[in-house]
């Protein structure tokens, strides 16, 4: 190593200091063994519920041996016991050792590091008043080549890490690891000795019986080569990475947030749906312990549907504040599990008050020119040309990673394949007639993002087989850092490039960081070996600004490697995973789902709070089911109706109005999304309201984007009138964010009634805000809109078509438990039909061009008194009076509603505004489709009106779901039908008659035939 520490610029510019705990266990850095500290503190026992917690501190540090001993680590002082809760626990106490020896001799500039054993041991009592023991060894020194001994904990932080910087309003420094593979290319020994260190320490601390029984979880991108390494370390456990690539055909069996990642969303792909169901220790790998909250997510959601009472979290730098060690402590109490912590040093960094402005002025000043410097060639070479292919003859069937598991018989088929691999390449590289004439000095193996561990291990491999060759190892990232070609700064160059491997969240550009030598030609790669996977070897990969033309301008020898994307044999099915219930847990067992598994939607617009159910058959012939429902003993949401497929007459008056209203929709989706940023949230969750809603809070989400680079989570959350919100989907917003920034989202109102469900059912929830943010208000019972115009909202227009392929949600009991979300179906076959995508970009296409309208909009609407009236639910109450329907929930207000009432239902008539021009254009076609008479009247509050006949109409569902109108026919003005069912004449107002005007008979809408769609509406 130089010696310029490689995060000295930004300590300069910034105030910057990292203080290290001196706790680390002795890391490798490149050549360099630096010894421990004189006792192992990187390991936390955080006790159960009802536990205490020992924090004894470090042995005293040996002193370093020159050309005799080195002197003893002092002993370590005692561990202070903190109580941590529990009603029942007996409580532990807390007790350390620390001694150490430092041996060793100076022969040589050599430096014996000394070993320093320091053991912690606490005892704590669980929930229930049973204890339990954990022991804690570890050694800090060892046998340095060309070794160092260093004392100062700070010293081994710095070795470990460097600083950059990035555009970011929460954290302006990166610290940059220099043993983790990714920004800084180094020996793949020391990345593969870091992670194998780290696990031989957790094998120890579980002991093998336990160790066996492990999973080992890595997270992406970052660490998924060091949870890899930690696997190898521990030996006997199986390996699972998460993923930010959905794989078609896998299904996710859980997933978490990253709430302070570039990218956050980590999917949970095994092959083996059981792998996370057993009942043995869970290994959790990051490459930085900072703040804890990405671990505290993992093991919230994992423990609800996969419960165990052991985790261990492995870092190779534990950076938590005392307040982050404390919230550990307490969720380990809470969780009832016992909660360990193995890091390769600990240590805290220490900001100024002024970092994050001082940060972003700084790396203001320095992008345009680190844009100006990135991707220089070097200046020995001319470009090389295309890179050379070559098969290294990976093992067929062997995963080319952990994404979908890799277990230790699969790391045992690999090692036997590596030297043969290694000998492919070292010949690609020595031999052949048209080798450049520069001797071969120094070798990158350049990774692929997630793909971290198999490129790492053929650097390894490749290192042995070429003598006197430098390797080093490297991978490509999805992070942007600013690059400044300093000796004091981590990140000196920077390539950027498209990316190349079709990522579900779209294109975007991929970097690699400390490839290009920048001014110091001796960092120059005289050869460089990319490996991708099959899914990434795509043409933008051999595109003319693509990676392999960034890479060919730095490099005399440009080498690809492309490894077979595995896929598993067998699609994991979710539901057959077993699962089991925490004790006193009532948490949900299930994670959002997503696109392109769940929804045609991408996997970042929406996140699904709901099951799957598209393997069970949930639509029943319309005669038992409107049977079931107007018997009172069935709710309309135990069922399905049959999707409605349109003719091609009503999809080109889809298309019609979409094109004619998208300009106002775009218009009134920012009037909305602005009015919720500045009075609600200036960071909300988005929580739309399945289905109707979704298309909004995708809408929604987008305009935060495009006007405010705002990337807000979006989830769907089911309703169900009768019923009440999916309260464990609720639950669940609360286990995973602020309630007070959820912000629920639906596409329009009519008269009002979903508003009042909604606030009925948040009530036992004080936490969240029940007022709903909406496209449109005709009814005039919200205060969050973007306009109170009726117009037609094209999305109404269709079902699961224009909703992401989403079925309605269902809500029944031998489906849904007390701690299951809702469900709802994915219409996969009807993929030829979508239109979701379709309606959202053309919307999206015109927010550009009405953005100054919807901030007029917005500041116009925030500056008026928008306090609800409900005159759209004192209309109704009218309506359904004068027409003797005694039923508001019959009475479907607005054009949004009307539309789902020919849609789903079987309508009696339909009001319409004397004069309405083209938004009722669909309205009239599909009247005409299902011979309901439109009637034009004056004074109507809304565009339209949708009627449903209380008696003559199956599904017609009241306020419980069930059916309605039963206590009103015997005796009102409209006396409907009698006791055989057949209809009366009309009165002398015509109003409650369903007789045919031309023939006398009783429009029932053909119910056993012609209507096979028949749902009741929202």
């Amino acid at each position: 190593m130089g010696n310029v520490w490689s995060g000295q610029w930004v300590a300069d510019r910034l105030g910057v200091r990292l203080d290290g705990d001196g706790d680390g266990d002795g890391s490798w850095i490149g050549e360099e063994r630096l010894g421990g500290a004189g006792g192992w503190v990187g390991e936390e026992r955080l006790g159960g519920a009802g536990g205490r917690v020992g924090d004894g501190c470090q042995g005293a540090l040996g002193g370093d041996g020159g050309s005799g001993p080195g002197g003893d680590g002092g002993s370590g002082a005692s561990g202070g016991g903190v109580r941590v809760g529990g009603a029942d626990g007996d409580g532990g106490q807390g007790a350390q050792r620390g001694d150490g020896a430092g041996g060793g001799n100076g022969e040589g500039g050599r430096v014996g590091g000394g070993d320093g054993g320091g053991r912690q041991v606490i005892q704590g009592g669980s929930s229930d008043g049973g204890g339990r023991q954990g022991i804690q060894d570890g050694d800090g020194g060892g046998d340095g080549r060309q070794g160092v001994h260093r004392g100062d904990g700070g010293a081994a932080l710095r070795e470990l890490l460097g600083l950059a910087l990035r555009r970011n309003p929460k954290r302006a420094h990166l610290l940059v690891s220099n043993v983790l593979g990714k920004h800084v290319p180094q020996r793949p020994a020391t990345v593969h000795g870091a992670g194998v260190r780290l696990g031989r320490r957790v094998r120890e601390l579980l002991g093998d019986e336990a160790a066996a029984r492990a999973v080992v979880l890595g997270y992406a991108e970052t660490a998924t080569g060091l949870g890899h390494s930690v696997a190898d370390g521990l030996a006997l456990a199986p390996y699972l990475h998460s993923t930010r690539r959905p794989v078609p055909g896998v299904a996710t069996v859980g997933g978490f947030e990253e709430e302070h990642s570039h990218a956050t969303s980590h999917l949970l792909l095994p092959e083996d749906p059981g792998l996370l169901a057993s009942t043995g220790p869970l290994v959790l790998v990051d490459d930085e312990f900072s703040t804890g909250r990405t671990v505290l997510n993992t093991i919230a959601a994992l423990h609800r549907r996969f419960p165990r009472d052991h985790y261990v979290v492995v870092a190779l730098v534990d950076m938590r504040s005392p307040g982050d060690r404390a919230r550990l402590d307490a969720f380990a109490a809470d969780l009832g599990a016992r909660v360990d912590l193995v890091a390769a040093a600990a240590g805290a960094v220490h900001l100024p008050d002024d970092v994050l402005e001082r940060g972003a002025r700084l790396v203001a000043a320095h992008e345009a020119a680190a844009a100006d410097q990135e991707g220089a060639p070097g200046p020995t070479a001319p470009p090389a040309g295309a890179a050379l292919r070559v098969d290294l003859g990976w093992p067929e069937g062997l995963p080319d990673g952990g994404r979908h598991g890799f277990t230790p018989a699969h790391r045992a088929r690999l090692e036997a394949a590596l030297p043969t691999m290694a000998t492919r390449l070292a010949a690609a590289l020595t031999q052949g007639p048209d080798l450049p004439r520069r001797p071969l000095r120094r070798v990158l193996v350049l990774g692929f993002e997630e793909l971290m561990y198999a490129p790492l291990r053929i650097a390894e491999a490749l290192d042995e087989a070429l003598d006197g060759v430098e390797v080093r190892y490297s991978t490509t990232t999805r992070s942007p850092v600013l690059a400044v070609d300093d000796p004091g700064y981590a990140i000196r160059t920077r390539l950027t490039f498209p990316a190349h491997d079709g990522p579900a969240d779209g294109p975007g550009p991929r970097y690699a960081y400390n490839v290009a030598p920048g001014a110091d030609p001796d960092r120059r790669f005289d050869a460089v070996v990319a490996v991708v996977d099959s899914t990434a070897d795509t043409p933008a990969l051999h595109a003319p600004d693509g990676l392999l033309a960034a890479l060919g301008a730095q490099t005399d020898r440009l080498v690809l490697a492309a490894l077979p994307s595995y896929r598993p044999q067998t699609p994991p099915t979710p539901r057959s995973v077993p699962e089991r219930q925490a004790p006193h847990m009532h948490q949900p067992s299930y994670e959002p789902l997503r696109g392109p598994d769940f929804s045609s939607y991408a996997p970042e617009e929406v996140g699904w709070l709901l099951q799957d159910f598209s393997h069970v058959t949930l639509e029943a012939p319309t005669e038992e089911r409107e049977e079931a429902i107007q018997s009172g003993g069935a709710h309309y949401a135990e069922s399905l109706p049959v999707e409605y497929q349109p003719n091609e007459r009503y999809q080109e008056l889809f298309r019609a109005a979409l094109d004619a209203s998208a300009a106002r929709i775009a218009r009134a989706v920012g009037a909305v999304t602005e009015l919720v940023l500045a009075e609600r949230s200036p960071r909300p969750v988005l929580v739309s309201l399945a289905r109707a809603g979704t298309p909004v809070g995708v809408l929604m989400r987008r305009w935060a984007r495009h006007a405010h680079g705002l990337d807000l989570p979006h989830y769907a959350i089911s309703i169900v009138r009768g019923r009440g919100i999916d309260t464990a989907a609720l639950r669940w917003l609360a286990d995973h964010h602020d309630p007070s920034d959820v912000v629920f989202v639906d596409g329009w109102t009519g008269k009002g009634a979903i508003t009042r469900e909604l606030s009925d059912a948040v009530a036992p929830y004080p936490d969240f805000d029940p007022r709903i943010a909406v496209l449109a208000d005709p009814g005039r019972c919200v205060d969050t809109y973007g306009t109170r115009d009726d117009f037609l909202v094209p999305s109404a227009c269709l079902n699961s078509t224009v909703s992401g392929l989403i079925s309605r949600t269902v809500l029944r009991a031998d489906l849904v438990g007390p701690n299951d979300f809702h469900g709802a179906k994915y219409y996969r076959e009807l993929a030829g039909s979508d239109v979701s995508g379709h309606f959202l970009d053309t919307v999206s296409a015109r927010f550009a061009e009405v953005a100054e309208a919807a901030a007029a909009d917005a500041g116009r609407l925030a500056a008026t008194d928008r306090t609800p009236t409900w005159e759209g639910w004192a209309a109704v109450e009218r309506i359904s009076q004068e027409y003797g329907i005694h039923d508001v929930n019959l009475v479907k207000p607005g054009v949004g509603e009307t539309t789902r009432v020919l849609l789903r239902r079987v309508p009696w008539k339909i009001l319409a505004q004397r004069g309405a021009g083209a938004d009722l254009d669909h309205v009239r076609l599909l009247a005409e489709q299902r011979g309901v008479p439109v009637e034009e009247i004056d004074g109507l509050p809304y565009t339209c009106v949708g009627l449903i006949h209380p008696r003559y109409t199956r599904g017609a569902t009241g306020a419980d779901g069930k059916a309605a109108g039963t206590a009103h026919t015997a005796t009102s003005k409209a006396d409907m039908t009698d006791i055989t069912g057949e209809a009366n004449t009309a009165d002398s107002t015509g109003k409650a008659s369903t007789a045919d005007s031309t023939t006398g008979k009783a429009n029932t809408a053909d119910i056993a035939g012609r209507d096979e769609r028949t749902v009741a509406a929202r």
